[in-house]
């Protein structure tokens, strides 16, 4: 699993920001079925965004389980949706890599010392 900087973070915010939840936890909460979603809509999108109308107090904890069982990152949790990422196990298929890669490289210019 990969790790991800504050500024990959935002990328990756910005890019979900449009996006719908395509998971939703519901009554019977994070069962494998859930998961085997989440996976499947990981492998076709890369980012989604899951939504929790039950166990909202639970949440963090669900949604750290899911990323783990799945082998995405956690980007962020906003409220009752939480926006999960996967890098697309084929080359063509990725639409966030060159961005991340990207904001990865930005760095601030180092302060000039001062006379």
């Amino acid at each position: 699993m990969m790790e991800l900087t504050s500024k990959q973070r935002k990328v990756l915010e910005k890019a979900a920001h449009g996006l719908e939840p395509l998971v939703i936890v519901g009554q019977n909460g994070v069962t494998p079925s859930l998961t085997q979603m989440v996976d499947g809509q990981l492998k076709a999108h890369e980012l989604i965004k899951v939504k929790f109308n039950e166990f909202k107090e639970e949440r963090l904890s669900l949604t750290g389980q899911l990323a783990q069982d799945c082998r995405a990152v956690l980007v962020r949790v906003i409220g009752n949706i939480a926006i999960l990422y996967r890098e697309s196990d084929e080359p063509e298929k990725r639409r966030f890599r060159g961005a991340i890669e990207k904001a990865a490289k930005k760095r601030r210019p180092a302060a000039e010392p001062r006379a």
